[in-house]
């Protein structure tokens, strides 16, 4: 059995897999307001069509982001769908390490 590898934090996986740091940056916020869309809409006992209904974004794309898939959508949307659910998001920029 292979041991796996632990990474100290997203952007040392993602430079370990060639993704240059742009891309790092954005796959990371997605991550970070999924995580944070998926625990509100729990948190609210909604259903995938309640959150569609609310935020005006079909409910296959709900469905997609609740199941873990990035890669289609935007930042943007997912701004849109948490201020739906009554969710502010605050972008704090600092100087990189």
């Amino acid at each position: 059995m292979t041991k796996q590898k632990r990474y100290k934090n997203f952007r040392e996986f993602t430079d370990s897999i060639g993704i240059d740091s742009a891309k790092s940056v954005e796959a990371e916020m997605k991550a970070k307001l999924t995580h944070a869309l998926i625990k509100e809409i729990k948190r609210q006992e909604l259903t995938h069509i309640e959150v569609a209904e609310m935020s005006g974004v079909a409910r296959s794309t709900v469905t997609g982001l609740v199941g873990g898939s990035l890669q289609s959508v935007s930042i943007d949307r997912l701004l849109r769908i948490l201020s739906a659910l009554g969710m502010s998001v605050e972008i704090k920029v600092k100087k990189s390490a």
